[in-house]
């Protein structure tokens, strides 16, 4: 995205939220409008490091490019479970066959995880603007519980495939139900069992064939399997293991809109939690992923547990006006892009990403104070506080209404000195100095054409959500 394109984002969002604007959700078009797809829709939950920022409900998030993305409602929920433990985690969105939509998702609230359920909650949805016809239906009888609820349009069967994590008292494996409705569930089977305990099942459906994600619960990596049929037990194996941090479930898996790249994001717990890592392939058949830079993609605040699916611009357009935008910004670094700008005893730094409090990495990116042309930082968290450079250091202060802190606090927005579809930021009142990080805290510094190239991607940041 070029730097006038985030600029006018980040704008863009400011003054939807200070309009008050409502956005709304339309899903993945029915399948005939599949060649009109350009942008996607994203759902999850929320868990933060000390649980402060934890959601357990339907969160939503748009991208045009499938990999920045916008959640929507001020990453607020847009709906909540009413029935069973009135919690939800692991949610997924599926467009029917008939355009409508209907979100399946695991009962379950906190991180409690040795509770058996036979449930899932479902709800209906006409273009995910609002959702109707909640229910929790029963999937089987058994001792165990109904993890990470998944489903997909079988057509040989004429029926939707419900696939969840489940103990069939040998051991962890997926289990399925068919159903045309949602309602009536059917008898479960066993969908997938490769002889050891697997978990988190998704399938991305390409024409004829059918590919499964899923993390083997033994060696803690994600694989790919492949089916020509999508029936159970049809399965093989095609991938190598794949694993980013120290512990890693949830894969998804995403096909590109505009090209033959196909996404595999895994949800990452450890050794910090909510942290999102994607590789990508231009062949899945041939089995082999490469990482993706976190530099090439910004997930929503605190996102766990994600379900992505293709939209059309409309459709986009309509969640933006449903839900709204976001009133704030987030600033990711270029070379440390797992840290993001935040104020922690008012000294602004750049820390490793996921945070708490949340807010501390969020900012109101305002009209500059000393000239409208550039830009201030407030503080979501701490309204009326700004950052502003003060020897040179940047810090959180109040305004105190004076011209020399109005001066302090206001950078003009450049083209990225380490890449210029990112951001730089020159201050007002000293032209040859730019922000950046030293050290992880935040500066001005001198920096020109001779600076190194470290010293200008240190001055380089994202103007993301």
């Amino acid at each position: 995205m070029s730097l006038r394109h985030r600029l006018l984002a980040a704008f863009t969002a400011l003054a939807t939220a200070a309009a008050g604007a409502l956005v709304a959700v339309s899903l993945t078009a029915p399948p005939a409008a599949a060649a009109n797809y350009s942008a996607y829709v994203m759902g999850y939950f929320k868990e933060s490091p000390n649980a402060s920022g934890d959601s357990y409900a339907l969160h939503l998030a748009v991208s045009r490019d499938g990999l920045d993305w916008m959640p929507l409602n001020q990453n607020d929920p847009v709906v909540t479970p009413t029935d069973g433990t009135r919690g939800l985690r692991d949610p997924y969105i599926l467009r029917k066959q008939d355009g409508t939509f209907v979100a399946l998702a695991t009962d379950l609230t906190g991180r409690v995880f040795n509770e058996n359920n036979q449930y899932i909650h479902v709800w209906d949805s006409t273009n995910l603007t609002s959702f109707t016809g909640y229910r929790r239906v029963k999937l089987h009888s058994m001792a165990t519980h109904s993890w990470a609820p998944e489903a997909f349009w079988v057509p040989s069967r004429n029926q939707y495939a419900v696939i969840y994590s489940a103990n069939n008292g040998t051991r962890d494996v997926f289990m399925v139900n068919y159903t045309t409705d949602f309602v009536n569930m059917g008898t479960p089977e066993v969908f997938f069992d490769p002889g050891f305990n697997v978990l988190d099942g998704d399938v991305l459906v390409d024409g004829s064939t059918f590919y499964l994600s899923y993390k083997n619960i033994g060696d803690g990596n994600l694989y790919v399997a492949r089916s020509t049929t999508g029936a159970p037990n049809s399965f093989t194996t095609i991938s190598g293991g794949m694993r980013q941090g120290d512990a890693i479930e949830a894969p998804v898996l995403v096909k590109s809109n505009t090209s033959s790249t196909v996404w595999l994001w895994g949800d990452s717990f450890a050794p910090a939690n909510a942290v999102v890592y994607g590789w990508q392939t231009a062949n899945v058949d041939g089995g082999s992923w490469s990482v993706m830079n976190q530099q090439a993609f910004t997930p929503p605040i605190n996102a766990k547990h994600t379900t992505i699916t293709p939209i059309t611009s409309a459709e986009y357009d309509a969640l933006v006006n449903r839900w709204g935008a976001p009133s704030w910004n987030r600033l990711k670094s270029y070379n440390f892009p797992g840290r993001y700008v935040r104020h922690a005893d008012n000294v602004a730094r750049i820390d490793p990403f996921p945070m708490d409090p949340t807010a501390d990495q969020q900012w109101r990116v305002v009209p500059g104070l000393a000239d409208s042309a550039g830009v201030s930082f407030e503080s979501v968290n701490f309204p009326g506080r700004y950052l502003r450079h003060f020897d040179y250091n940047l810090r959180l202060d109040p305004n105190d209404g004076t011209s020399i802190f109005r001066a302090d606090a206001t950078f003009y927005p450049t083209a990225g000195l380490g890449d210029s579809s990112w951001t730089s930021f020159r201050s007002y009142n000293f032209p040859d100095r730019y922000i950046r990080h030293s050290g992880f805290a935040l500066r001005i510094d001198v920096l020109s054409g001779g600076s190194s190239a470290t010293d200008r991607q240190d001055a380089t940041f994202d103007i993301t959500y």
